[in-house]
């Protein structure tokens, strides 16, 4: 085996089609963090000429000349071969100590336990636990099974798989209120469509106001516009709007049908000897539905006058990499967040994916909290569960330490960095 600086071409090859492969494993990742400060390498391993091994490093000075490496949701590597990671590990070591790293930090897109829909382990299914003590024989430090957002990358995710599936077969899995409202904005003429780089303003907007509500820390205009230069094809940005106009027409059509029924039914009513129960029952129902449309026509009308023929109701940033289609942020505005934006966003971009022959539709993080419903992140979950899908749970942060000595300051200051940070954050909410 032989250790070796991949270009350009082998290794999006090589990432494109590995099991282990994601979005952060490509040259653009390495590209776009190149613009925000951070160093990027291309290693591997040949076997026979034949690649077996790679990884995305990333380098980034941290004290003084010294650096840490990152991976992101790396290796890409068969972790069952034990020869192979070992003398990856070792070649990695001693690159990382060339360029004066304390450490290299990796958090592998690999399965720690196959779970199901609830968060339950499946019982006879995927079970890597046995990796963990061949990353500790190699000399790796796990950072622990976190359960929050407190990772680099979401140590837990949900997803769905596609495979074999249809639009009807996974609309009978999805819970009956998600169904019910991709229906119901359906009906609404709620659609979404992609937009370029002409328009990523629209969604810089939403996710400003999004990270407002939300109390996290929003990316400058750069970073997306970088986004897509860097990543090119393998991003997709979308917007879900609300056709106010073409909604109208529909309502209007609707009222026009109702009334239509009800004059014959009243017609008929005159015409039985029998009481018409039935027909007084249908035109009561017809009456209340058209009182509810004539409501929500008015409001329509407003909302018109108002904000034009078409709203942005919310957006969202997906990734394209292999046979996955991963959503990785989104919002919505909060004035239009009874629409239920993100549910027709997700759907459509299911439908693109089945379209389009991806397997995998990842909705992307949650946290390992699957029953107390009080925890704030825990309609994050619920939200995603109700389209069906499964729990993701990955093995979690490693940190192969290089120099134990800087490592060690290394981490004592992170530590004191972050408990003032916190301190500033309890401040600023008082």
């Amino acid at each position: 085996m032989k250790f070796v600086t991949l270009n350009q071409e082998e290794f999006e090859t090589f990432s494109w089609t590995h099991p282990c492969g994601t979005f952060h494993q490509m040259t653009g990742w390495g590209k776009l963090k190149e613009k925000n400060g951070w160093k990027y390498y291309l290693v591997g391993v040949k076997k026979d000429d034949h690649l077996v091994a790679a990884t995305l490093l990333l380098q980034k000075k941290v004290l003084g000349p010294y650096s840490l490496f990152y991976a992101p949701r790396g290796f890409l590597l068969d972790y069952e071969d034990e020869e192979l990671f070992r003398f990856f590990t070792e070649e990695i070591k001693k690159f990382a100590s060339s360029h004066k790293a304390i450490f290299v930090k990796l958090d592998p897109y690999c399965l720690y336990l196959e779970r199901d829909i609830n968060g339950n382990v499946v019982e006879g299914g995927i079970d890597h636990s046995s990796f963990l003590p061949r990353f500790k024989k190699l000399g790796y430090r796990h950072l622990g099974f976190t359960l929050g957002m407190e990772t680099l990358q979401p140590r837990w995710a949900f997803a769905m798989d596609l495979r074999g599936k249809t639009e009807e077969e996974l609309l009978l899995k999805m819970e009956p209120t998600t169904r019910n409202k991709i229906r119901r904005n359906d009906k609404m003429c709620i659609t979404t469509r992609e937009i370029g780089k002409d328009e990523m303003i629209k969604f810089k907007a939403i996710m400003e106001v999004t990270a407002a509500r939300r109390k996290f820390i929003d990316r400058p205009f750069s970073y997306y516009q970088n986004m897509i230069d860097c990543l090119n094809d393998h991003v997709m940005v979308v917007l879900t709007e609300l056709h106010v106009k073409d909604y109208l027409e529909k309502i209007e059509d609707s009222l026009k049908e109702i009334q239509k029924r009800i004059a014959l039914n009243e017609e008929n009513l005159k015409k039985t000897e029998a009481g018409g129960k039935k027909l007084k029952s249908q035109i009561k129902v017809d009456q209340m539905e058209k009182e509810r449309l004539s409501k929500t026509k008015q409001e329509m009308l407003t909302l018109k006058e108002e904000k034009g023929d078409t709203i942005v109701l919310g957006g969202m940033l997906l990734m394209k990499h292999g046979t996955e289609l991963l959503s990785l942020l989104g919002g919505t505005y909060e004035e239009y967040i009874h629409y239920s934006s993100a549910i027709t966003t997700n759907w459509n971009m299911i439908q693109y994916a089945l379209k389009h022959g991806y397997e995998k539709y990842n909705f992307y993080g949650i946290t390992g909290n699957f029953t107390d419903k009080q925890d704030e992140m825990y309609g994050l979950y619920e939200f995603k569960r109700g389209f069906g899908g499964h729990v993701e749970e990955y093995l979690g942060e490693f940190d192969l330490v290089v120099s134990p000595l800087l490592y060690r300051l290394y981490r004592m200051a992170f530590g004191a960095y972050g408990a003032l940070k916190h301190w500033k954050a309890r401040r600023r909410s008082q």
